[in-house]
């Protein structure tokens, strides 16, 4: 962990980063994660058009965000990857890049069980998993001309070969101004409209569902100043391909000595069919 990251005695519960002190229970505002609260951002986001999409404002703590933004200048050039064609003109932090100790912290908020957990409860896909090389993810930032044409997501990881199920992006950007551009279009799935703008505001968070349909981008040139910047930090969530598709002995454990009754059982799932064993397994629940 890095140096800047220092945790107090368990009695103070805070961490500091650069001599701003960040006490753990106030990362992020713990209403949202109360069961009616997640139950009115579920309904928000199933219903949300042109696509599945949630914007929330004030999840983590500004505190945190401000640090995170300090980081976009301090962080190498090395650790910076340039992105630029006919499609897009941006830049983002590289694949396992080392990041500074706020934004390194935030993604340990977004990745850790309690907080995917909470994503699974409003979106309803189960077990969501995280990327900590952060493909495709990490900081963002997109200066003056910039722009990303209107898209959609891949829709496996290039890596690893998991379902990318959605993108969680938070904005950092203070007194932003509409006519900078930089609006997030969303877009309806025929390419046809933007029917959505969602502005690049600080503290603001959008959470966006992967799917055939789910088309965004901010494709007009940035008009802003040269020393403002639209900053932004992402991360996507993943499943696996293979959900609900191994057999049981591929997922349990497999004991050196095993009782004369489980190696008989073990030979008869050999020897039966996977069909006959599904069955059982579905009768067994209905009983």
């Amino acid at each position: 962990m890095s140096s800047l990251l220092q945790q107090e005695s368990p009695e103070t519960d805070a961490i500091h980063i650069r001599g701003v002190r960040l006490p753990l229970a106030e990362l992020v505002d713990r209403r949202l994660f109360e069961p009616e609260c997640q139950a009115a951002l579920r309904e928000k986001l199933l219903g949300a058009r042109p696509f599945p999409h949630l914007v929330v404002e004030g999840i983590f703590n500004p505190l945190l965000l401000d640090l995170v933004r300090e980081e976009f200048d301090t962080l190498g050039g090395s650790a910076w990857m340039a992105l630029k064609n006919q499609y897009e003109n941006t830049r983002r932090s590289a694949l396992g890049a080392r990041l500074g100790a706020a934004s390194q912290l935030y993604f340990d908020i977004v990745y850790s069980g309690w907080f995917s957990q909470w994503v699974s409860s409003i979106t309803n896909v189960p077990y969501l998993l995280p990327d900590p090389r952060l493909f495709g993810g990490g900081l963002h930032e997109s200066r003056a001309g910039a722009h990303f044409a209107v898209h959609r997501d891949f829709r496996y990881h290039r890596f690893v070969g998991l379902k990318n199920e959605m993108v969680f992006i938070t904005y950092l950007n203070k007194d932003w101004r509409p006519e900078w551009g930089g609006a997030l279009e969303l877009w309806d799935a025929q390419c046809k409209r933007c029917e959505t703008h969602v502005q690049p505001e600080f503290g603001h968070s959008i959470l966006m569902l992967n799917s055939p349909g789910s088309y965004h981008g901010h494709p007009t040139p940035l008009q802003a100043p040269e020393d403002q910047h639209r900053r932004s930090i992402a991360a996507y969530y993943y499943t696996s391909p293979m959900v609900g598709g191994a057999r049981e002995d591929e997922v349990a454990s497999t004991f050196l000595r095993t009782s004369r009754m489980d190696r008989a059982k073990t030979m008869a799932r050999l020897l039966t069919p996977p069909l006959f064993w599904s069955a059982a397994r579905r009768f067994k629940r209905r009983s």
